[in-house]
């Protein structure tokens, strides 16, 4: 018997697990993939948006407006990524400098400083970004934006959470939810779990596990955008987040740095009807890349090095979905579009204010914000790297010769408390196999690394996360670490 049930493992969902760890609660986090992080939280612009993000008056506004303003404490603690950039809109013809306004006044009655939420002409565009197209006739300037690694953060709350005290199932795809009296019964394909409390975090399945219990007052619709990444240092093309006028669709193609330095480029934005199609296509790519010449002309000075999509959880409300719904002690947490990752710390506080309404709440006096780095920054040299490529197996050796990630920064990764059996789950904790050659050289390592410190056999680990695998020893490993 848990006291509150999670079920998804994205943002959201690992947010308000590391949140209700401050408190005396039994916790289950359920994520039906391999991993966490592994719908939109992993495939997302990774942006930390201004307050003019989302319209005035919507929970969208408030959320993204008090979220922002957590992440300088959460980089403190979790050393996931992040920092400030500033950003720019830009608009093109006469007619987008009322539009800018708007932007701005939205802005300001969200909470933005007046003196720094700025409109730039011209010359003064240029300065701040001199690669900008020259034709650019207004901006607005918001230097609060920032960027963030989002799905090393997904995975840094997950692996915080854990350590005070929430437990993790992976691959545990919720199947059914019954209430039997004062508590549910949520059935996966794996195991049965009962909870006092559910809080249903499921992204682009939301609506279909309110449906489970009758609660499905909203309808989600997938929608796909694809990005585009540029070789390692390419960010330095542009110091600020830089996008153009927002549309219906969304806040449009932007282009940004990463925060470890790689030139971003997307998304578009596709209605479509799987809620599991990530895949991208070349008429797509390209209208993303025309589209980003617009803002900045020489994009394509870099070389690009992989393309990849996200499904945003569009809902039909036209808002962000944080309730209990008509089924007591079952909350919906659903349609958290963009902003939702700069909104995921104030939407992990709602939610328990939420249950605390529900449950007494007592601080966990054992409570331990702290989460350490796993890459480790460095800048060897071409023959340091090429040296500790062949030395015998140490915590110094290199096995990513692109990233420049060591044996030791792979083994701490690997033995953390969040069970790892994919190339990609190792990828988006150490960035080994995010290099030019995208894991053809690393790969082989990796998955050499992975069989030895979580005994699994090669013919197992596949590059991908998926549903399927091999949930017996999962729950071996569960118990031993």
């Amino acid at each position: 018997m848990y006291d509150v049930l999670i079920i998804g493992a994205g943002i959201i969902g690992a947010s308000i697990a590391r949140e209700l760890s401050k408190y005396n609660l039994k916790i289950a986090l359920l994520e039906k993939t391999k991993d966490v992080s592994n719908g939109a939280s992993k495939a997302n612009s990774g942006i930390v948006h201004g307050k003019y993000a989302a319209k005035h008056g919507t929970l969208k506004a408030k959320m993204c407006s008090e979220g922002r303003e957590y992440f300088p404490k959460l980089e403190k603690e979790l050393n996931f990524g992040y920092r400030k950039t500033g950003a720019l809109v830009l608009g093109f013809e006469k007619e987008d400098l009322e539009p800018i306004k708007e932007l701005r006044n939205n802005g300001i009655k969200n909470g933005s400083d007046p003196d720094s939420l700025k409109i730039l002409k011209g010359e003064e565009i240029q300065k701040i970004e001199p690669k900008i197209n020259p034709e650019t006739k207004y901006a607005l300037y918001d230097p609060e934006v920032g960027v963030c690694s989002p799905y090393e953060l997904t995975i840094a709350l997950a692996e915080n959470a854990i350590k005070n005290g929430v437990e993790l199932f992976l691959e545990n795809d919720v199947q059914n939810i019954k209430k039997d009296g004062d508590f549910f019964i949520v059935e996966t394909d794996k195991d049965s779990f009962q909870s006092k409390i559910v809080v249903n975090c499921a992204g682009v399945n939301s609506d279909k596990i309110a449906k489970m219990v009758n609660a499905d007052n909203f309808k989600i619709q997938p929608r796909k955008g694809q990005y585009i990444i540029f070789e390692k240092n390419s960010g330095k093309k542009v110091k600020n987040v830089v996008f153009q006028l927002p549309t219906k669709k969304g806040k449009g193609v932007l282009v940004t740095s990463t925060y470890h330095g790689n030139l971003m480029i997307g998304p578009d934005s596709q209605e479509i009807f799987s809620r599991e199609d990530k895949g991208t296509d070349i008429e797509s790519l390209k209208y993303i890349v025309d589209t980003a010449k617009k803002s900045v002309p020489d994009i394509l000075d870099n070389k690009m090095i992989r393309s990849f999509s996200g499904l945003r959880a569009t809902p039909d409300t036209g808002d962000f979905i944080i309730e209990e719904s008509n089924v007591e002690n079952f909350i919906n947490v659903g349609g958290i579009e963009s902003p939702g990752l700069t909104s995921s710390p104030a939407i992990a506080k709602k939610v328990k204010d939420l249950i605390k309404n529900k449950i007494k709440l007592t601080k966990n006096k054992n409570f331990d914000p702290q989460r350490k780095p796993i890459i480790i920054k460095k800048n060897l040299s071409n023959d340091e790297v090429k040296k500790r490529l062949f030395i015998d197996s140490s915590p110094e050796k290199i096995i990513c010769r692109c990233e420049q990630v060591t044996e030791g920064e792979i083994v701490d990764a690997l033995n953390r408390n969040i069970f790892i059996s994919t190339l990609d789950g190792v990828k988006r904790r150490t960035r080994a196999g995010m290099g030019y050659c995208q894991g053809n050289f690393c790969g082989p390592r990796v998955k050499e690394l992975i069989a030895r410190e979580n005994n699994i056999p090669k013919d197992k680990i596949t590059k991908s996360d998926g549903s399927a695998g091999d949930f017996e020893r999962f729950k071996k490993f569960h118990e031993l670490k």
